[in-house]
């Protein structure tokens, strides 16, 4: 498998998910702002639309967009659990959290850092966004994890997303349970491997 992504985005996701799984896997960096690979291809010949994570599977089939990639990488090695079983509640519960940071948490921050975003409307996303990372953190209350005490796909494209509010100066430290959530995915052993990988991590 081949995973394009570039650092710090989205693509962390299944980078981690990858680390988490144990498979065996090759990267390829896919700069968001250049487009360009290292061989020097334009990565808008491989995926049109330009963006990451793109996951190229050992038979050339692509896939696209976070959720299902990492959906896909968890199945490749279910004793890991990192998705509850295919056709299970637990799933779908699975794919209402990756949803959910995808749709709310994900894009809320994409209007904080166009540089076209007037201010005005970057203060309304702002509080939009800190009211969803509000209810989060409640959520998050007396859990481990977004599932319970089972770390899964979920929890890596949550810790990605969530990692954006440094370089904005999003205040996280009021959300105590998202916080001591948050260090302690950082604090895993995959997590920090693919955080490394990436230049993240010294």
């Amino acid at each position: 498998m081949k995973l394009y992504y570039s650092p710090g985005a989205c693509s962390l996701s299944p980078h981690i998910a990858l680390e988490e799984a144990g498979l065996t896997y090759e990267t390829i960096a896919a700069p968001t702002k250049t487009h360009q690979l290292p061989d020097g291809t334009d990565y808008y010949t491989i995926n049109p639309l330009g963006y990451v994570p793109l996951l190229q599977l050992d038979d050339g089939t692509l896939l696209r967009e976070g959720p299902a990639i990492v959906q896909y990488i968890a199945d490749q090695a279910p004793a890991k659990k990192l998705a509850p079983a295919n056709g299970t509640a637990a799933r779908y519960q699975l794919q209402s959290w990756l949803n959910f940071v995808g749709t709310e948490i994900h894009k809320g921050f994409s209007p904080l850092f166009s540089p076209a975003t007037p201010a005005e409307y970057k203060t309304m996303a702002t509080e939009r966004l800190m009211g969803r990372l509000k209810w989060v953190d409640g959520e998050l209350a007396g859990k481990q994890y977004l599932m319970g005490d089972q770390f899964t796909v979920a929890d890596g494209y949550l810790f990605t997303v969530t990692n954006w509010a440094k370089p904005l100066n999003l205040d996280l430290s009021g959300l105590s349970h998202l916080t001591a959530y948050r260090a302690r995915v950082a604090a895993r052993p995959g997590v920090q491997q693919a955080m490394k990988a990436e230049g993240l991590l010294k």
